[in-house]
């Protein structure tokens, strides 16, 4: 299955927004890690960015930004958002109160702490009535969302956003379920090449573990954030975007791995060369 990315997307520590970010996944300038303060997702009324969790401003960002990129109407595609733990912090502070002798759970913080919130609160903050999946698999999350959105956009003919993201927990749950830094990522996938495509991937399932060469990120600057965030995965997929470079990623899907061949889109050209994965 292939699709063409035309929105990119990224935002984690040393990695504020795509502009910054670019030079430092093509190699060109030093990564240096460091918490990067989000931007208030301004699709959202005031009350609401004052509710939103940590994740629902991470998944807004990055989603809100690959739209942009891309061109295409906000709200105006379908979604696929994936994230390996949901929002940690919420569980918290619902487990806490939980935890006392009349215990009070805020109606927020309950629908905060769904795994569809981020899809809720894009689509509701977009006026979106296009189709909106959430899923998890842990740390196979990034290659199960990127699975998904493709088969979709195969089956349905039509753009879908991906978007993967996740938030480290606080103690205890931290010990069981340890998350480097907050990570996301955004994709604009289309079914067809435009003149805005600047990758053609294609993605394949194979039966075998993650091939080691192509699973981690070029940068060995980047690695501890790539294995510390399962939605950081995407990083070898981001670092050859940056790059222009063709190439050969992959991901692991439980048992298996998917393999994400790519092949760069230059500019005014249709990408429409064969990428087969060897």
């Amino acid at each position: 299955m292939h699709a063409f990315i035309t929105g990119v997307a990224v935002w984690g520590p040393g990695l504020a927004g795509w502009a910054a970010s670019a030079p430092v996944l093509a190699g060109r300038q030093d990564y240096a890690a460091g918490e990067m303060p989000l931007p208030p997702p301004t699709l959202l009324p005031a009350t609401e960015r004052r509710r939103a969790p940590v994740t629902v401003r991470l998944a807004l960002t990055v989603a809100q930004q690959a739209m942009a990129m891309a061109g295409e109407t906000i709200g105006g595609v379908r979604s696929v958002f994936g994230s390996g733990n949901g929002d940690g912090t919420v569980l918290h502070a619902i487990l806490e109160e939980l935890a006392k002798p009349e215990p009070q759970v805020s109606p927020t913080q309950f629908h905060n702490s769904v795994h569809n919130a981020a899809a809720g609160y894009w689509t509701i903050a977009t006026a979106s009535h296009e189709a909106a999946t959430s899923l998890g698999c842990h740390d196979a999350t990034f290659a199960a969302a990127l699975l998904k959105a493709v088969a979709e956009l195969r089956v349905e003919g039509k753009p879908v956003l991906l978007c993967v993201y996740d938030a480290p927990f606080p103690e205890p749950l931290a010990t069981a379920r340890p998350i480097a830094a907050a990570f996301a990522a955004g994709f604009v996938l289309v079914p067809e090449p435009t003149e805005r495509a600047l990758m053609r991937i294609e993605i394949g399932y194979r039966a075998a573990a993650p091939d080691p060469a192509t699973e981690a990120p070029l940068q060995g600057a980047l690695r501890a954030l790539w294995r510390g965030n399962p939605a950081a995965r995407a990083l070898r997929l981001l670092e050859h975007i940056a790059r222009g470079e063709a190439g050969v990623a992959s991901a692991g899907l439980l048992d298996g791995r998917i393999d994400i061949g790519m092949q760069p889109c230059r500019l005014n050209e249709l990408c429409q060369s064969d990428n087969s994965i060897p």
